[in-house]
Parts: C-alpha cells; sequence; structure tokens
C-alpha cells in the first residue's frame, strides 16, 4: 500500500502536498472509484483534525451564526448520499504541454478525476437553519490547510454563488464510500460540488461564510482563473466544468498483438447536463463510430464508454469525442484550449497505439 493508503501503483505527481492519480487502468474498473484508487490533489499539507474537537463555523449574513460538531450535523439535518465525479481543474494537463510547456503546474493525465459514493447533510439545509440574508449572493468556504504557493501563504478559501450553494445536490459531506472521510480527502468534513471544478469542493471544512461578493482569497482571485484576454482585465474565474472525454485503456504508447482492441474511457458533462454519445475515429477523423455509454449513476457522475476496433498491424491513432445533452461538443485540437496554467483541458483525446 502506497501514501495515504492509496494503491502501490498510483502516479505520484508529489509527496508534499501529495498530489496523485490512478492509472488508467485501475480507473476504469468500476463506475464508483475505490477509495484506495481514489484521486489526491492537495495545495498543501494534509491537516490532522481530531473529529471530536472539530467544529463548524456558520457565519457572515446570516440571522443565527452557528458553531456545529459533527453530531450535531448528523442529528439536526436529514443525511442523504450522491454518487458524484470530482475532477481537478488541471486534469489532462499532460496534453496541453505537447502544444507549449506549462511551467510549475502538475502535468495530470486523464486520471485527475474519480468518482465516490458520499454521505452528508445538504448544505442548503444548513443555511436554511442559519437563516443566510437575503443580499448574501456568495458563500464562502474556509479550511485550515495553508499552501505555501499563495502569496501570501493563507488558509484556503473559495466561494460559489449563492444559487449554486442553496441548490439540493451540494453536500456537506462525513462520509465517502460507505466509511469516514480518510484523512487525505478532507476529515472529518468536506464540501461537495457536483459539476464544478475540484477546488470548489473544499476538504477538511470548518468555516461556511455568507457574503455579498466571491472570495477574495488567493485560489479564487488569482488561482484557477483563465488569463486576461483583450477587454477582459482579470480573466475568467473558473466554476463549472466544460464536457470532457478521455481514453483510458489501452494506455497511451501501449503494443498490442494484431486482434480486436477495446477501447475504454469516460464522458463528464458538468453540471446539469449529461453525455449524449461518445464516437471514436481510427482515420483522423474523416469517420466515426459510435461507442456504447453508460447511464450515469447519479446527476454529478461521469459516464463510462467502451467499443471494440480491430485495427491493422502498424502504427494506430484513436480519438474520442462527446457531445452533451444541450448539444455541445468539444474543441478538436488541445492548441484551441491552451493556457499558461494548462487548465480545463476538454479537447478530443488522442491515443496513439502499436499494433503488432
Amino acid at each position: 500500500m502506497g501514501m495515504w493508503g492509496k494503491r502501490d501503483d498510483m502516479v505520484v505527481h508529489g509527496r508534499e502536498p501529495f498530489n496523485a492519480e490512478p492509472p488508467g487502468a485501475a480507473l476504469a474498473r468500476a463506475a464508483v472509484t475505490p477509495t484506495d484508487t481514489f484521486y489526491s490533489r492537495n495545495h498543501g499539507p494534509v491537516p490532522r483534525l481530531d473529529p471530536a474537537d472539530w467544529r463548524l463555523v456558520v457565519d457572515g449574513l446570516v440571522a443565527r451564526p452557528l458553531t456545529l460538531s459533527l453530531d450535531h450535523l448528523r442529528s439536526r439535518f436529514d443525511a442523504t448520499e450522491a454518487t458524484v465525479t470530482l475532477q481537478c481543474a488541471g486534469n489532462r494537463r499532460a496534453d496541453l504541454t505537447v502544444v507549449r510547456p506549462v511551467p510549475g503546474e502538475t502535468p495530470w493525465g486523464p486520471g485527475g478525476l474519480s468518482t465516490a459514493r458520499f454521505r452528508g447533510a445538504r448544505l442548503a439545509d444548513v443555511l436554511a437553519h442559519a437563516g443566510i440574508a437575503p443580499e448574501a449572493a456568495h458563500v464562502a468556504f474556509q479550511a485550515p490547510d495553508v499552501s505555501p504557493s499563495a502569496a501570501p501563504p493563507q488558509p484556503y478559501e473559495v466561494s460559489v454563488p449563492r444559487d449554486r450553494a442553496l441548490a439540493p445536490d451540494v453536500l456537506l459531506a462525513w462520509a465517502m464510500n460507505g466509511a469516514p472521510l480518510p484523512a487525505v480527502h478532507g476529515a472529518p468534513l468536506r464540501v461537495v460540488v457536483p459539476g464544478w471544478i475540484g477546488a470548489r469542493s473544499v476538504k477538511w471544512l470548518t468555516h461556511v461564510t455568507a457574503r455579498i461578493t466571491p472570495s477574495d482569497g488567493y485560489f479564487q482571485a488569482t488561482a484557477y482563473r483563465l488569463p486576461p484576454a483583450g477587454d477582459d482585465p482579470e480573466g475568467v474565474a473558473l466554476g463549472p466544468l466544460p464536457l470532457n472525454c478521455a481514453v483510458l485503456t489501452p494506455s497511451d504508447g501501449a503494443v498490442l498483438p494484431r486482434g480486436p482492441v477495446e477501447v475504454t474511457g469516460y464522458a463528464l458533462a458538468g453540471e446539469g447536463r449529461t453525455v449524449a454519445r461518445v464516437e471514436v475515429s481510427t482515420d483522423g477523423g474523416r469517420a466515426w463510430s459510435r461507442a456504447a455509454l453508460e447511464a450515469p449513476a447519479g446527476p454529478g457522475a461521469w459516464q463510462r464508454w467502451r467499443t471494440t476496433l480491430d485495427l491493422p498491424p502498424g502504427d494506430a491513432s484513436v480519438l474520442a469525442r462527446a457531445w452533451d445533452s444541450s448539444g455541445a461538443g468539444m474543441p478538436e485540437s488541445p492548441a484551441q484550449v491552451w493556457n499558461p496554467k494548462g487548465y480545463a483541458n476538454h479537447a478530443w483525446p488522442r491515443l496513439r497505439l502499436r499494433v503488432r
């Protein structure tokens, strides 16, 4: 067993802070990712919080500020479960580095996402109990982990708009895959915001603050933004996920024996949408065949897909693309979405194989 109870074959991008993704074959095995396989994205050292002493403070623009223990959350609010896919904003960044370097950023492959069954209380119920004020337009989440990459170093804080915070699918989760949250995944409590970048699903949650403006913390005001362009001086704050699709097996560069080749992957539509279809091409995009697509395990979950290809001997290239329920597709080339931080790569994935 590897660091933090993870499987030995995790692709470890960093040990402190701990950042790791599962190999594609491991991620492809199940619709719900085992906890030892679930990817880890951290900005600083993992804080060790004693559940008995931990408290959640709900404050800001509320009529009744709250201080809640874990027992309070479990006893005062209805618990609910949801199967949700969380995705790092840098997922598939490695494909962008082929276009141009992305200095100083983790070269995530397609495993910077995973799916789990989370259990907890609805954030909307907690905010209703606190009496969120009408003028509160945003809800901020704060945790005690401090990242040395922030300028200046500071506790992690981001926010989501009020309407997103009050949606019934946003959870304050204390359990993952039927067990208490592990420390590396946010114990004793984390936020789960389906369909948004993982950076908004804050781990080790200690404060929920209703406010008028978005968080001005480093990880919202500076990081996790597309860079300024044209007449946009501040850039675009990343939030809802774009439609994405990736190939998990075979691995890129694999050498395979002649004969039928099963290709598997995932597609994820993002907030409020589902994947409508996935297609695969072996001739550079001139002709496409439709892949078999699984139904999602929940409104915020990925959809796995698979197809069998009969590839001739020699070098082969496999492309994949998806459409979502709104009719949106994916950009063809990583060059179309390259940015200096390597965020939000949702271009067609490309798989290179050698068939003998």
